[in-house]
């Protein structure tokens, strides 16, 4: 089925088309709508919630000083168990590697022999990135008679549709018009554009990106020596931008964390992955099975790797980058981080729906991480501000207030959160931009504590807009960074680790 590239009109759209727009938007919440981010909070959640709430508001009116010890120490247990946990994924990522194919290896797949491949690239209002995407697409290792690049574009959206006319036409990308209807999401126009998409392998890379030319073709080699339970085969993302200033050098080196030690330690735990937002490498039918991306989700990525991992499939992480543009503008990355944070909440919310079925399916460590990772992570970045101004009046005059709710069973616990945790953190850094030869990173990772306070701001404003607003796409906007080529230092290949840990 070929790809709509005329502007559709809502009473002129063909029956596919109109199909299509149909499925794209509610056939998750039609087809399983326990999975879908449709409706934030399910009735019996609601129920919970209001429940929790109210009770610690009548004990805390009736017995306060009881009630905040018992809150300080629940947050001092998620402390420590996040930190333990996030500790034990680093050392299996720093003992594993990601999975390793050659140039050889991959260049060695006869093009007959390589299955037909549908890249989906969403864009809106990015009219000054759109014209680097030709040359991207250009620059792939992959048979063009097998490959299949669907722009999906907003058919409103006329700055960006006059920017892709612009640059001339390629046999390698097809202009798809998105019709416009709500939710204004990118997964939204993922779910559309799979509707016309002919590849047995789908892949989803921003329009600004930069995957290095083999990624395609080391893919496919991946795929046919893993396990057919292996649904998704996720590339790290490399920021070529890390020298521009202070924010995007922390960026950076939280990616190379991220994505060099962390889903590679998820991985051979096989823990449920929370996806990167592009160049996720997924099996058409498998995508097709479990429902694609959720149109109301914010971070469909995320979602989309815990859907995998509760539907009994596994991902696997590959050594093979693509670059991207880390955020340098203060107010655009806190705009990005909180979706990312509301994001997981709602992918949070979404899959303890069904908490047994979860439980059974991916087992007691994975459902622990699970909670951790996704639950834990945005609340426990909103409690650091709290627990920061604790400590912060604590200093300045020791009240009374803050020895009596941190009584020495939660006091000694809470300090070994605290000092241990920080130090873990930054150690973790430390270890990572070593390990990847990235000193030039070193002011980044000593500093990085500065950016924990932007992380929690962000999570602040993210938890408030999913009470607020929960489906609502916080646009992210690019092009603010030089050429990759300028600073050579910042796309140096994630891949020269040492062997062995220290």
């Amino acid at each position: 089925m070929s790809a709509p590239t005329e502007e559709p009109d809502a009473a002129e759209l063909t029956p596919a088309q109109r199909h299509a727009l149909h499925r794209a938007i509610e056939g998750l919440r039609e087809d399983d709508p326990v999975r879908s981010a449709a409706v934030a909070v399910v009735g019996w959640q609601r129920v919970l919630l209001w429940s929790a709430l109210l009770i610690t508001i009548v004990c805390a009116v009736k017995w306060s000083m009881a009630t905040a010890v018992v809150l300080v120490g629940v947050s001092t247990v998620a402390y420590l168990l996040t930190m333990t946990d996030r500790v034990l994924i680093f050392r299996q990522g720093l003992r594993s590697r990601p999975i390793g194919i050659s140039d050889e290896a991959a260049r060695a797949i006869p093009d007959e022999d390589l299955p037909p491949y549908t890249i989906l690239v969403p864009a809106y209002n990015e009219p000054e990135v759109v014209g680097d995407l030709i040359g991207a697409m250009a620059a792939l290792e992959y048979p063009r008679d097998k490959l299949q690049v669907l722009l999906l574009l907003e058919a409103d959206d006329d700055l960006t549709i006059a920017a892709a006319r612009a640059c001339a036409e390629s046999e390698a990308i097809t202009l798809c018009l998105v019709p416009p209807a709500h939710p204004r999401t990118k997964p939204k126009a993922c779910n559309y554009g799979l509707h016309f998409a002919s590849g047995e392998i789908v892949t989803i890379y921003d329009a600004e990106d930069l995957p290095e030319p083999l990624q395609l073709r080391r893919v496919v080699a991946a795929f046919r020596s893993l396990p057919d339970n292996v649904a998704c085969v996720q590339a790290k993302l490399v920021y070529h931008n890390g020298h521009q200033n202070i924010l995007t050098a922390w960026f950076t080196a939280e990616y190379g964390l991220w994505f060099g030690y962390l889903l590679p330690g998820m991985m051979v735990s096989t823990s449920p992955i929370p996806l990167g937002g592009t160049s996720n490498h997924l099996r058409r039918e498998v995508l097709d099975e479990i429902g694609a991306w959720d149109p109301f989700n914010v971070t469909e990525d995320a979602d989309l790797g815990l859907r995998i991992a509760s539907s009994g499939y596994h991902t696997a992480v590959i050594d093979s980058y693509t670059l991207e543009e880390a955020n340098s503008d203060p107010i655009n990355w806190v705009r990005q981080r909180s979706r990312w944070y509301k994001g997981y909440l709602q992918t949070w919310l979404v899959q303890i729906r069904r908490p047994v079925r979860l439980y059974k399916t991916v087992g007691f460590r994975s459902f622990l991480r699970f909670n951790l990772v996704l639950g834990g992570t945005p609340i426990v970045s909103v409690l650091n501000l709290v627990f920061w101004l604790i400590t912060v009046l604590w200093f300045l005059g020791q009240p009374k207030v803050v020895e009596e709710v941190f009584p020495p069973y939660i006091y000694f616990p809470a300090l070994v959160a605290l000092v241990l945790g920080n130090a873990a953190t930054i150690m973790m850094n430390l270890i990572a931009l070593r390990e990847d030869d990235r000193s030039d990173l070193l002011l980044a990772a000593i500093t990085v504590p500065v950016f924990w306070v932007m992380m929690s701001v962000a999570a602040a404003k993210g938890l408030y807009q999913m009470i607020r607003n929960p489906s609502y796409w916080e646009k992210t906007f690019h092009g603010l960074a030089d050429k990759p080529a300028e600073h050579p230092a910042d796309t140096q290949k994630p891949d020269s680790r040492k062997a062995g840990a220290p």
